[in-house]
């Protein structure tokens, strides 16, 4: 065990590394600068106030999430994940250059359209492709996805850099051509790479690949899965017709979208298990990550604060000026992007150390420290509310340690929930699933959404509960985890 843990990573995984760096920079510097430029009314932006310009966000963000969906069941069922990713990529960046050219509202939006459906092709695959390069599982592919989340996180921050300046300062439109480049870059890395590193990777569709029982049962299983499909169109067209939801407006579906997310998620998971054709122990292995699926939306939620009540404090309630010298609030949400790169190696090298020794801890336990550690983060921020509401700006070190704390949190549960879903996912749905692993951050972004919305940065007397709420969520969601982390793991049959 310690000699295979001590082998190299092989090099299709910085093939993989790179052009997911490349198509994050596109990804995180368009989504740094698309909010400004849909309410800009002074510098070439499209002028629209804020409520629609939020709403369009949001509706952008989640659909990126959701596409990852059809996008999965692509690669399992049609191209294979390698001919995914390529073509998701070119998708992107001619997305990327539509949004390039100052052509009016409509070419704008095509262009955003265009981008999300080439994310929603990419994302999942390029995921599963790391999985396949670690067929024995363990913690050394844990420490592969902690390699590979560095460089997601190195993308974003090149990204929120170099396209957030030319956006900002210098072009809107500069900016999302410098996006393309970055796609452009990432599709050079995968082309050549691919050919020499991934040979005989993500390139059948397991799914294609049947037995005599599978072919006996895909006649009623497809029968079951096409009722169950009539059925979510007619809940969700229920859902339309009595006011529900609204799906004529960008702000009545972006309003609605945590409804349909929730809906398809478990729609498609009912459809895996009743009409799925699975095995009783490849049932189980869904039934765990339903679970894993159900803790990352709660860590998510509380997560992408950073960009909303994180943000407000940090904006209105944090001591921000050193010799007469003042931080953008903006730069707190670069802490995590930063601690990523300094504690991800650090965290990789501990799971292949403990596995040596025997105290690996098993996924379940992973992602219940990742959410009491979410936890812990938002009572320190209870902690500095309390001090808002004397009157008095508190110190960054609050912040500083909520990011902190997130940080490891992430580093605990993201990767090792990567890894997890290529380990436990049936072979047949490996990428639609690692899609729904992907929805589920897209819940999680909604929910802190929602969220946000009751953070009212004029009554500071209510922070400290809103606060504390989030803390006793995570932190009893966690602690549940760890009680029944033994019944899960043993549904995981044998996989850590």
């Amino acid at each position: 065990m310690t000699a295979e843990l001590s082998q190299k990573h092989p090099r299709g995984l910085y093939v993989l590394f790179f052009a997911e760096m490349w198509e994050r920079f596109s990804y995180y510097g368009m989504r740094a600068i698309l909010l400004l430029f849909l309410i800009d009314q002074v510098n070439g932006g499209m002028g629209l106030n804020a409520s629609e310009g939020a709403a369009i966000y949001g509706l952008y963000t989640a659909s990126v999430y959701l596409l990852t969906l059809p996008g999965g069941w692509m690669a399992d069922n049609i191209l294979g994940q390698k001919k995914a990713i390529w073509y998701g990529g070119i998708i992107i960046m001619i997305g990327h250059i539509i949004l390039a050219i100052p052509g009016g509202t409509s070419i704008f939006f095509v262009g955003l359209a265009t981008v999300a459906l080439g994310t929603g092709l990419l994302k999942p695959n390029i995921s599963s492709i790391v999985g396949e390069l670690y067929p024995e599982g363990g913690a050394r592919r844990d420490a592969a996805f902690s390699i590979f989340y560095m460089g997601i996180n190195l993308g974003s921050v090149l990204g929120i850099t170099i396209v957030g300046y030319l956006g900002q300062k210098i072009n809107w439109h500069m900016g999302f051509g410098a996006a393309a480049v970055g796609m452009l870059l990432g599709l050079i890395v995968f082309r050549y790479g691919s050919q020499k590193y991934l040979q005989g990777l993500g390139d059948v569709p397991p799914s294609k690949i049947e037995t005599a029982e599978t072919i006996a049962k895909s006649g009623s299983d497809r029968k079951m899965g096409y009722g169950l499909v009539a059925l979510l169109v007619v809940f969700l067209a229920t859902l339309q017709l009595t006011g529900t939801i609204d799906m004529t407006t960008a702000q009545g579906l972006a309003q609605g979208a945590g409804v349909i997310i929730v809906s398809v998620s478990a729609f498609y998971f009912l459809f895996i298990l009743v009409a799925g054709g699975l095995t009783p122990e490849e049932k189980k292995r869904v039934l765990v990550l339903i679970v894993f699926f159900l803790a990352a939306a709660l860590f998510w939620s509380g997560f992408e604060q950073a960009g909303s009540s994180l943000q407000i404090f940090a904006e209105r309630h944090t001591q921000r000026t050193f010799g007469g010298w003042e931080m953008p609030s903006s730069w707190f949400q670069n802490f995590n992007g930063t601690f990523i790169l300094i504690f991800a190696p650090v965290m990789a090298s501990l799971w292949i150390f403990l596995s040596s020794k025997g105290l690996n801890p098993s996924t379940p336990v992973k992602f219940a420290l990742g959410l009491i550690l979410l936890g812990v983060g938002f009572f320190v921020m209870e902690l500095a509310a309390k001090v808002a509401v004397t009157g008095e700006l508190t110190s960054p070190i609050f912040l500083t340690l909520t990011y902190l704390f997130h940080t490891i949190g992430e580093l605990c549960l993201s990767p090792v929930g990567l890894s997890s879903y290529t380990k436990l996912a049936p072979k047949r749905y490996v990428s639609q699933l690692m899609g729904i692993w992907f929805v589920a951050a897209s819940l999680g972004n909604l929910i802190a959404g929602l969220f946000a919305g009751n953070f009212d940065e004029n009554n500071v007397q209510q922070m400290p509960a809103l606060f504390n709420q989030v803390t006793l969520f995570s932190i009893g969601f966690g602690l549940l985890l760890l009680v029944f982390w033994k019944p899960v793991k043993k549904w995981m049959g044998g996989i850590s």
